[in-house]
């Protein structure tokens, strides 16, 4: 009895491939792994399986696999039916949605170009027999493909020694775009050390008397400093109504100092607001949301701008979070992003996670 498996290839074409699998290979494989198949002439891509069956192909003869990648699946099953979902209410390939799904470095072909990565201090002496001779080869030229690794250890099942590597981050993809974090760093001023006493400070104003603006800048520092907060280069020009200039140039002088603080990009209040009070057609509108989602989880919220739509959000969402359930919050413009998480984030604090570009 053959043994067939249906496989996705992460390429533009709406329909899957029937592959042929040993019975060993049948019995290890499970639906969401992946596994390296031949397509066309030469090509070789990694598929992810969606299903497992006896039924030989009517249309052409099915061809074995090269090897299976995965020793567990490393998508669900509740994600294919979501891909399957969105392949068809989107109208576009199943191959598509698989080749947007899942990050690059799960995707590798034999056209596939890698690279060292610089970042990573690797002790050679851990890597095995194979790995060292790629490694080494990677000394000698700046990157190689798939099929370049085969012809140096002479073998055609390559793509775990690789995955290996890539998983421990040893090789990085040429197209692999790393996002790395960036916080936002908020300069701030402060006066000079050496001018905090106070007969020093009046010799400092007497000082600046010919340079009226710099004088200005002195002055509203000790206004914002009342606060006992650290005071930002935003506010001191603010405050002081002249320019970043001025202020550089008390910095060049040593009268003021210039230092960064972190900011996280989402700030929270310390005091959560309540949930908001619902006038009766906001009450309305909730529960008749809530009810009609007994039937169908789809609604349409229609009002006219500022008439009250996010307090009802705000109140559905509450009744979600209380069910320990999350929620998705799209909008279709990031500008409106800032307004609406302000006043998101005043109700739920640091429940609040932004994700846009």
């Amino acid at each position: 009895m053959s043994h067939y498996i249906e496989v996705v290839l992460p390429l533009s074409l709406a329909k899957t491939f029937t592959y042929q699998v040993s019975e060993s290979e049948y019995n290890s494989i499970e639906i969401g792994m992946r596994v390296t198949v031949p397509f066309g002439k030469s090509k070789i891509y990694t598929g992810l399986v969606l299903d497992l069956h006896d039924r030989a192909p009517e249309l052409y003869e099915a061809k074995m696999i090269h090897e299976i990648l995965d020793s567990f699946p490393i998508v669900t099953n509740v994600q294919i039916e979501h891909w399957k979902w969105i392949s068809l209410y989107y109208m576009c390939s199943i191959g598509d949605v698989y080749r947007s799904a899942l990050p690059s470095v799960f995707l590798l072909e034999n056209e596939t170009i890698f690279l060292l990565n610089s970042q990573k201090d690797v002790d050679d002496k851990l890597l095995t027999d194979e790995e060292f001779l790629i490694w080494q080869a990677l000394q000698q030229q700046s990157s190689l493909k798939i099929s370049d690794v085969s012809a140096i250890l002479n073998k055609k099942t390559v793509f775990p020694i690789i995955q290996k590597m890539l998983d421990s981050e040893v090789l990085i993809l040429q197209d692999e775009v790393r996002e790395i974090y960036k916080p936002k760093l908020v300069r701030y001023v402060r006066l000079a050390s050496e001018f905090q006493p106070e007969n020093k400070l009046q010799e400092l104003l007497d000082d600046l008397k010919s340079a009226t603006k710099q004088k200005m800048v002195i002055l509203a520092y000790f206004k914002l400093v009342r606060d006992n907060k650290p005071i930002s280069l935003k506010q001191i020009v603010s405050v002081s109504e002249t320019n970043t200039a001025i202020v550089k140039a008390l910095v060049d002088k040593g009268i003021l100092e210039e230092y960064y603080l972190q900011h996280d990009r989402v700030t929270f209040a310390k005091q959560i607001k309540h949930t908001p009070q619902l006038n009766i057609q906001q009450e309305t509108a909730v529960s008749e949301i809530q009810r009609g989602f007994k039937n169908l989880p789809i609604a349409l919220l229609h009002g006219v701008t500022s008439s009250g739509k996010t307090e009802v959000y705000i109140k559905l969402i509450e009744s979600y979070l209380l069910e320990d359930k999350q929620i998705l919050y799209l909008l279709p413009e990031i500008a409106l992003t800032t307004q609406l998480v302000g006043r998101l984030v005043a109700y739920f604090g640091n429940r609040v996670a932004v994700f846009h570009s």
